[in-house]
């Protein structure tokens, strides 16, 4: 089971996100807990900081998130604020669609 990102995650939405998300990040069977990304379409800066919410909240369960289906616009965000490496994205290509699994 993954946790899908809805199509737009911008700073209007981005707590409400967090705030769907947050009940099922907290209930996510583990060791690895998926995030698909496949699906946003409008993004900005906060979508980052979701995610790296989203990691805050799983890691303190103990266990690891996967981000699958990275676009490549929030690739390319990822690379530009210098967080790709902490998603497990290659930095210098910026090529999305691949799937991340943090630690």
């Amino acid at each position: 089971m993954s946790i899908a990102l809805p199509t737009g995650v911008t700073m209007q939405r981005a707590s409400a996100v967090l705030a769907e998300l947050r009940p099922l990040l907290q209930q996510a069977p583990g060791p690895v807990v998926a995030i698909d990304a496949s699906g946003v379409q409008e993004l900005d800066t906060s979508c980052i900081a979701l995610l790296l919410q989203c990691q805050r909240i799983v890691q303190a369960r103990g266990l690891r998130v996967a981000v699958q289906g990275v676009p490549a616009q929030l690739a390319a965000l990822m690379s530009l604020y210098g967080v790709a490496e902490l998603f497990g994205i290659a930095s210098s290509n910026g090529v999305g669609g691949g799937t991340a699994a943090v630690a």
